[in-house]
This record gives structure tokens, sequence and C-alpha cells, in this order.
């Protein structure tokens, strides 16, 4: 058996879990890998926090179980093992006319970590969340049974799974959905925004018109100014959309980036003049972009730095990413801003978005409202003005996101997703004992410590 131990975190670097690794290179392989005492399978590991760690348990690396299966052109299907990555998707099935029909702000996700936390991305509105374009799994129980899965068999099983951060089972294969396209490309628009009230109707205007939308926020700036940034929208660009220097090659792909930072920066190097100076970079960035993008600027423009979370220094840093009804966001927005603005914490990649409604997944994310994504390095202080936005999300009717969250509270969590006991019910039918187990999980009550 291919096994190791090792000190591994998620994207966030914190926190940071001694685990017991095992990597299966046949799906036949990865009954015989389950262990008793606690088990949890993990692609990339690009969930920010807990989501993908066992400590002192064993973890699966599934990133080996990377095959195709079977492709339906006609009908854009694709069935492929679970440790495929979006990036490969995207470099082989590219060229032929096809994207991932959702996808979240990084490429360097499984297929099985997309239905585990049931990301979403900037088209959420129109789209839904990843969910939305699986067709089918199937998903080996802790009994060693493996269950097909769809919205027409084992439905029940089948949302449990989707959002539910890998305790209902290992997944080994989907049937997946891509989108057909005629370019890699997309048409898009920067709207310079002077304060919330702004944004925020812009926001409304905009994804009234196109599908892609996604904000940047100076979270530094108060009083008037409060909520200023740039949002930018977007669609597919059509083959007639393409300047005709983009036309010889429509469907054009591109290789990983060389662009590499080799090591943690110190932990102090983000702090409120260092994020001033690179939010007005970025301002820039972000105002005077291309009317037409390729994919990998408009979807990824984060990839194009590997290894950027060492930019936070070796503590690390979490994504605080919650979700508040469209009815009352505007004053919680407003008061999250001012509360940040005043914390002397230094925040930043800030994104906001408007989600559309939610799906039948129990724990998946996004509900119709305003979401905000803010990145905090950890030091001091942090988890005390984290638990002070967590009872204004709260109130407001809001939550946060699994797959970015490092902190919240089981009491506050357990409020915050009114379908916790039916999830539950459902992990206690198929997994009795626990054998699929996490941080996450304890942490926040989704199984007994």
């Amino acid at each position: 058996m291919n096994e190791m131990r090792k000190s591994i975190s998620g994207w966030g670097k914190y926190p940071v879990a001694d685990c017991q690794i095992r990597v299966p290179q046949r799906r036949s392989a990865v009954a015989s890998m389950l262990d008793a005492a606690g088990t949890l399978g993990r692609g990339l590991g690009r969930s920010y926090g807990d989501t993908a760690l066992n400590q002192q348990g064993v973890v699966l690396d599934c990133t080996s179980l990377d095959q195709y299966i079977a492709f339906d052109e006609a009908n854009a299907l694709l069935t492929c093992e679970a440790g495929v990555s979006l990036e490969q998707i995207l470099e082989d099935f590219g060229p032929r006319g096809f994207l991932p029909k959702i996808t979240p702000g990084t490429k360097f996700v499984t297929v099985g970590g997309c239905i585990a936390n049931d990301v979403h991305g900037k088209a959420h509105h129109v789209d839904g969340c990843f969910a939305n374009s699986v067709r089918s799994m199937r998903l080996l129980l802790a009994s060693g049974e493996v269950k097909e899965l769809s919205r027409e068999k084992n439905t029940e099983l089948f949302w449990a799974t989707c959002g539910g951060v890998g305790l209902t089972g290992i997944i080994l294969d989907a049937t997946i959905e891509l989108r057909p396209v005629e370019t890699t490309y997309f048409r898009q628009n920067a709207i310079p925004v002077r304060d919330l009230d702004h944004l925020l109707e812009q926001l409304a205007e905009q994804d009234a018109l196109v599908p892609y939308s996604v904000a940047w926020v100076d979270s530094l700036a108060t009083g008037k100014r409060l909520g200023r940034g740039v949002l930018t929208t977007g669609d597919h660009a059509t083959l007639s959309d393409l300047p005709k220097r983009l036309r010889k090659n429509p469907l054009r792909t591109t290789p990983p980036s060389p662009v590499v930072l080799p090591f943690d920066m110190p932990s102090g190097a983000l702090n409120s003049l260092t994020v001033r100076a690179l939010n007005a970079v970025l301002e820039q960035v972000q105002a005077h972009g291309a009317e037409i993008a390729h994919y990998e600027k408009f979807y990824y423009p984060l990839d194009f730095v590997g290894e950027w979370n060492r930019g936070y220094g070796s503590a690390g840093f979490t994504q605080y990413q919650f979700v508040v009804p469209f009815d009352d966001g505007p004053r919680v927005l407003r008061t999250i801003l001012e509360r940040i603005a005043k914390s002397g914490q230094a925040p930043f990649l800030n994104v906001l978005k408007r989600l559309g409604a939610a799906n039948d997944s129990h724990l998946s994310f996004p509900f119709a409202g305003y979401t905000f994504a803010i990145d905090f390095p950890v030091r001091s202080g942090l988890r005390e003005l984290l638990a002070d936005l967590d009872r204004l999300v709260l109130d407001a009717g809001g939550r946060l996101y699994l797959g970015k969250d490092a902190f919240v509270s089981a009491q506050t969590f357990a409020q915050m997703y009114p379908r916790l006991d039916e999830w539950k019910a459902i992990k206690a039918k198929v997994d009795p004992d626990n054998v699929f187990t996490s941080d996450l999980g304890r942490r926040v009550g989704l199984i007994p410590t």
C-alpha cells in the first residue's frame, strides 16, 4: 500500500493536521484503504480551511483517480473519475469546443472536490452550483457497497453528497455536463463603482443582462467611499466577437504559468500600508481589462501565480465568505465593511457577487442574496473579529461557506443551516459508525466528537 505520514493543510495553510496519507491508484483499490477509525477523501487540497483534514486519521489522496471513462459529444456529457481536475478538462476538451459548465475561481480542483463542496462561480444566478452539472455519480459507502446516485436514483443521498464535504462516502466517478462553446474567450466589461449603493445598483442591473459578474471591493475605503471598487461582467464570446488575430485559434488553451511564489512572505508583509498599495494596483488591473479576455484571465486570474497562498505568510490565512438575503443585505454589508475597516486587520482580495436560488442540497452554501468573500491573514484578534461577523451574518439570516471556513463554531453553524438534522439522519443511515470523518466535521458538529 502506498502510504505515508504527513502534515497537510488546506489552501489557507491554516490549520495544519498530521494525517496518514494513502494513495489509491485504481477505483477498485479504494474500498480496501478505508479505515474504520476514520477516513476522508481528498483532491487537490484547494478547500481553504480544515474541510479536507483528518487529524491522526486516514486521508485518501484521490488525485491518481484521474481517468476519463466516456464522452458523449452530442450531449456534452463527460464521465470521469473523481480525481480528474478542471485544469485537465480544460486542456483536453477546450480545443474540442467544451468548457466546464460551472467552475469556481480556480481550475486546480477535482470533480470530486467540486461535488463535495458544491462549488459555484460568477454565474450562479444563471447556472446554479456544480450539482446542476452533475447527471450522476458513483459513491463508495462505508460498508464497501457502491451506489449510483442521481436526481432520480437514491435522490436523498445524491443531495446529501452534493455539498456534503466528503462525509457520506468516497466519490469514485461522475457524469457531468460540459458547456459547448465557439471560443475559449469572453466578452468582458469593467464598471468602476463609487460606493456600496452604486455597486449594488450596478450588480442588480448587470445580472439581468449578462450571466457573469463579480465585483472587487476596496475593503479599506471608509465614509462616503465605503464599498467602492470595480464590477467586472461578461459573457462567452462567439467567433464573430473575436478580433481577426484571435480567430486563427479560437479554442486556444494555455500551458501552466511559469510564475510561482517561491517562499512564504514574512507574516507582517500584509498590513494596511501594503494592502492599500496592492489595492491600487488591483484597481488598475480590474478597471483596464481587455474587452476580449481568455478564460484564464476571466475565470482564473489568481491561477497565474503559482502558490500565491504563500503571500500571506507561514501563519496562513482564511477566507471569510458569507451570504445574506437581498432584503436587508445593503445594511448588513455596510455594517460588516465598517467593522472590518475599524478592526485593524488587513483583508485582501475582497469580492462581492449576487447569488441565485438555493438547490435541494442540505448543506450547499448559496441561496438568493449577496455573497462577500474576504481574505484575512491569520493573526491576533482575527478569531474575535470573525465571531463578531458571524453574529451579524446569523442575525441577518445568512450563513458561511464550509469550503472556505476555518473558525465557525458548531452552535453557530447549526443555526445557519436549518436542514442540518436532515443531513445527519442520512449520514447516520449510510455511515452509522462514522467511518468518514474530518476535522471540519468534528468542529462544526456534522459528526460527533
